[in-house]
């Protein structure tokens, strides 16, 4: 059984593992065989804005792109919130308009997503990546239809434990982002946490990764 790895930097090229494998428009590699590609907050060049979400759009035709992402909001930065939003919007719609899933960035932001989809009615799964807040924020994203993806943290912090305990568990993914350690070290975590064996949380991520993509 394959594992699923729902955000990463480094194209690992193992037939053990599917990979969603996070690309930048200015940047794209033809090669990576599944892929999410958006905007990041950090990236935003409103001089090449017009080209990054053209090559988006022409992306988000192809069956090997699975996702769009990661974009989204991040208060911790200088880029001015108002134009977050707007990119954000504007890839929400390219989103929509292909049935593909948004993987998020979400830094200090939770009420500002939650406003944009009830307002915008986001129709497509939303994946919040990386994961790292308390249960309090957990039950609010997941009762607003949110999934979330636990990776570094999961590892880093002990305090996740029981936030990641209290997820549906058809509400959650595994990734590595950008870390070191492998996507079987999470995996291996994640089944500890539940306390299920790793082939059943291997059986987990695949029932929500079909029913997502």
């Amino acid at each position: 059984m394959k594992l699923y790895n729902l955000h990463t930097h480094k194209y690992t090229n193992n037939p053990q593992m599917l990979e969603l494998v996070n690309q930048y428009p200015w940047e794209f590699d033809a090669a990576i065989p599944f892929y999410s590609i958006g905007i990041h907050p950090w990236y935003i060049d409103e001089k090449r804005l017009e080209y990054d979400l053209k090559t988006i759009e022409e992306k988000l035709r192809l069956g090997e792109c699975l996702a769009l992402g990661e974009c989204g909001l991040d208060k911790r930065i200088d880029v001015p919130m108002s134009l977050q939003i707007a990119v954000f919007e504007k890839q929400i719609a390219l989103a929509e308009k292909y049935r593909k899933p948004l993987v998020l960035h979400l830094v200090a932001a939770f009420d500002e997503l939650i406003e944009i989809n009830k307002r915008l009615k986001i129709s497509v799964p939303i994946i919040i990546h990386g994961f790292s807040k308390n249960q309090q924020v957990a039950k609010q994203m997941i009762s607003n239809g949110f999934y979330l993806s636990f990776g570094k943290y999961l590892l880093r912090n002990p305090d996740l434990k029981t936030v990641f305990q209290s997820v549906p568990n058809d509400k959650f993914f595994l990734e590595t982002d950008t870390i070191e350690e492998s996507l079987s070290e999470i995996y291996e975590l994640a089944a500890s946490y539940k306390n299920v064996s790793l082939r059943d949380m291997q059986a987990l991520i695949s029932e929500n990764w079909n029913k997502i993509f």
